[in-house]
């Protein structure tokens, strides 16, 4: 829940981040931030090791989803869209993560998770209606948000199967992918480290609080949860950060909030319960729990 809060308000901090510094150079230095936050963690706590090459290999391809992707589009997203949006599209971690799930895990598909997708789907294109006329626009940016969504579940269903320990695989991961989002930046954004030395004190204490609490502790945090619990499972909590980065949007940004935007919200808040099979997994021990219950007064 904790994580949750984080990541909805980071949205709010990422927005205003990629307003004063390069988007792409700016979000380098700050996951790399984060990793060394991670291992130093892991280095107090004595479980820092070596490496084997298959687990260097295994990292470096996750970081390609869940840093390099995920934080590439995200940051370019959020150039490009509202706050409020991205934080509603990024509500759809949950529902992405449970279709894939489904095709490469082989989890069951039911009525109510379809139902599920049916809702969320209504709820981002509700999103997407502005003026008068209430016609869709689907901008690029929200593109970009929608592609962070899919390499972010991609990265779910792998870090499952991950032997390492989250603190470990969290902060390795977080290190390599920034150092090849540096070496995009180089490249797309020529200039993007002098423009680094423009920020104020302002502008570094939200990249700190970005890097070390959302990024790093809040990732370390949520794979830890997602080995324990699953991908599905812990996918659930993400349908949570949409209210969070919708209220921040409106109360530090001064986004405009309308009834279509919270109407969206509520949609693919009750597509997330329904698509992740949590409703059906709730009514299945309730139903086990009766069926013993009249066992025992029989």
């Amino acid at each position: 829940m904790v994580v949750m809060v984080a990541w909805g308000l980071n949205v709010i901090a990422t927005k205003i981040l990629v307003t004063r510094f390069p988007p792409v150079t700016m979000t380098a230095f700050r996951v790399f931030a984060a990793g060394l936050t991670v291992l130093l963690i892991q280095w107090m706590g004595r479980e820092l090791r070596k490496l084997s090459l298959k687990e260097t290999g295994f990292i470096c391809f996750v970081a390609l989803f869940n840093v390099v992707g995920h934080h590439y589009f995200l940051s370019l997203g959020l150039s490009m869209s509202t706050a409020s949006n991205a934080g509603i599209i990024l509500g759809l971690v949950p529902l992405v993560t449970t279709v894939l799930a489904v095709t490469f895990l082989k989890e069951k598909m039911t009525l109510l998770r379809f139902l599920g997708f049916l809702l969320g789907f209504a709820g981002v294109m509700l999103t997407m209606l502005h003026g008068s006329r209430h016609t869709i626009q689907f901008t690029i940016g929200d593109f970009y948000v929608l592609l962070a969504v899919v390499t972010q579940a991609v990265s779910f269903i792998l870090i499952k199967k991950s032997p390492l320990n989250a603190g470990m695989l969290t902060g390795w991961m977080l290190v390599s992918g920034a150092s090849a989002l540096f070496l995009i930046g180089l490249f797309i954004e020529p200039r993007g480290l002098d423009r680094l030395s423009t920020g104020t004190w302002s502008d570094w204490l939200i990249f700190s609080a970005s890097a070390i609490i959302a990024t790093g502790l809040g990732h370390m945090t949520y794979n830890k949860a997602l080995q324990k619990i699953g991908a599905s499972a812990s996918s659930v909590f993400i349908n949570l950060t949409p209210f969070f980065s919708m209220m921040g949007a409106f109360f530090l940004l001064d986004e405009e909030i309308g009834w279509l935007k919270v109407t969206g919200c509520i949609f693919i808040v009750t597509g997330v319960f329904l698509g992740t099979g949590l409703i059906e997994e709730k009514a299945k021990k309730w139903l086990s729990s009766a069926k013993v219950s009249h066992k025992v007064q029989g």
